[in-house]
């Protein structure tokens, strides 16, 4: 099933500085790995040592926040858009 995956500015230089990439996943899980196994280096800004993502991530299917959803066992369908928004923080 392909997922559209928004990639942020700061993380395109993994991806050939694609805004955009089309993966097949069936849970955001698995579009990591599927992010690794294309962009190598790429889960390493994602995720922790334990895989869990980082927290200065915000991960959204559809609009939807996945702490909401089911974190990163959150299932994907054919034709999401799953966006990685990185956490912009100020004083």
């Amino acid at each position: 099933m392909a997922v559209q995956v928004l990639i942020p500015t700061p993380l395109q230089k993994f991806t050939n500085n694609e805004a955009s990439v089309d993966l097949e996943a069936s849970s955001v899980d698995g579009l990591i790995d599927a992010l690794e196994l294309h962009y190598p280096g790429i889960k390493g800004r994602l995720c922790d040592e334990a895989g869990k993502l980082r927290r200065f991530l915000n991960v959204y299917v559809n609009s939807e926040d996945i702490r909401f959803l089911d974190h990163q066992a959150t299932p994907l369908k054919d034709g999401d858009e799953v966006s990685i928004v990185p956490a912009v923080a100020g004083g």
